[in-house]
């Protein structure tokens, strides 16, 4: 039975057939998507239409940050790659790579549920991350010391905090915790009593407590009209104007199917 193919290295991506569309209209082949992590849930669903639509079609799916999308599409090695930050100019000279935006994300700061602390400053944000304060209790908190999490460099995730949150330039503490997805930031967080990181807004949940940034709750609504300032497009990467299987799911995720597929896993549409 066809199923995605959750793949937990982008390694493993490296094996491909041709992908074609045969007489009868239908696709066939594979396609190989890696990259952020925050698409992974709206890939899934329209990877499994195209598949039942498809029957000689086969997509694999795999995270690995913003980064890893774009080297391993400019690579050649898959087929599309999943950013959640704008291209660099050099990365789109080095491998023609084309950005296809598919939705409007918001990245939120959270701390685990339990914790004293229901808002803070920008300013407040950037002492935290860069180790100037180093005790919730400055804040208001518990006596206790904070429990950083971040991203690694590859994530588009942590690109987009650091730029709108931190400052370009800007350090975060050696003492972090990394991880390697934003549900893995959701999980850390939601087990730390002590913890703050930052994470899609499409992640959230009871799990985690979302603070508002300057007064501004990550909401979906405040993404939408642009009050909420923490915000990134969601990239869907290929290199050169895409053909054939690649085509056909880029336009599904642009459809109105797929856009409310991006609502539905609590992202803003872009068309």
């Amino acid at each position: 039975m066809r199923k995605i193919i959750w793949l937990l290295s982008v390694l493993s991506l490296i094996s491909f057939s041709a992908c074609s569309e045969n007489q009868s209209g239908k696709f066939k082949g594979e396609l190989r998507i890696a990259g952020g992590t925050a698409h992974l849930d709206v890939m899934k669903e329209v990877a499994e239409k195209i598949m039942k639509e498809n029957p000689g079609v086969n997509v694999s799916i795999a995270g690995g940050g913003s980064g890893v999308g774009i080297k391993q599409v400019g690579e050649g090695i898959i087929e599309i790659g999943n950013s959640g930050r704008d291209l660099k100019q050099s990365e789109i000279d080095t491998y023609g790579l084309v950005p296809h935006k598919m939705a409007i994300d918001g990245i939120a700061v959270i701390v685990n549920p339990k914790s004293k602390i229901n808002q803070l400053t920008s300013e407040q944000i950037k002492d935290i991350f860069t180790g100037k304060i180093k005790n919730w209790k400055e804040l208001g908190g518990a006596n206790k010391t904070i429990n950083v999490y971040t991203r690694d460099e590859k994530s588009g995730t942590r690109t987009t905090f650091e730029s709108l949150l931190l400052g370009k330039g800007t350090k975060i503490v050696k003492s972090a915790n990394y991880v390697k997805s934003n549900g893995e930031m959701k999980t850390s967080v939601s087990n730390d009593a002590d913890a703050i990181g930052y994470t899609a807004v499409g992640y959230l949940d009871e799990t985690v407590k979302a603070l508002p940034v300057d007064g501004i709750e990550p909401s979906l609504e405040n993404v939408k009209e642009r009050k909420y300032k923490v915000q990134r497009y969601l990239y869907m990467v290929t290199k050169g104007e895409p053909r054939g299987l690649t085509k056909h799911f880029i336009d599904t995720v642009l459809s109105p199917y797929g856009q409310e597929v991006v609502k539905k896993n609590h992202y803003i549409p872009v068309k």
